[in-house]
């Protein structure tokens, strides 16, 4: 029997995670929890910064990756794939792409789903916007 186990947080990573976590700060709403600063002898950029929802539950957290780099999209063979990407409800998918845009996330130039956004990320992680 498999032991209780939940998914704490979602991992990205980041050449500046402290830039990335104050983007999704701001475009989610949500509260930085933690902020360790960048490892003796390493880079100023260095570090890992977590973010949690108000209402508590899985957290989104970012790593400095100092090898880091953008996953193309849509997918090309040969380059960089992603890992993983965020679906984030919104109320109305307009107004969320426009706060999305606001925040500095562009739209990607590839949109597969009429009822789907994907914009990305100031490091340029895909994520995806509908409405829900």
């Amino acid at each position: 029997m498999a032991p209780r186990a939940r998914v704490a947080a979602a991992v990205l990573g980041s050449p500046n995670p402290r830039v990335l976590a104050a983007f999704y700060e701001r475009l989610l709403g949500w509260a930085k929890v933690a902020d360790e600063p960048a490892r003796p002898g390493s880079p100023p950029e260095d570090g890992w910064v977590m973010l949690r929802p108000p209402t508590g539950g899985t957290a989104l957290s970012f790593q400095y990756e100092p090898e880091y780099v953008p996953p193309s999209w849509p997918v090309v063979s040969g380059e960089q794939q992603m890992m993983m990407h965020l679906d984030i409800a919104v109320a109305n998918l307009d107004e969320g792409v426009t706060w999305a845009r606001d925040t500095g996330a562009p739209l990607a130039d590839h949109q597969p789903q009429e009822d789907v956004r994907v914009m990305l990320d100031p490091d340029g992680h895909p994520f995806c916007l509908f409405s829900g």
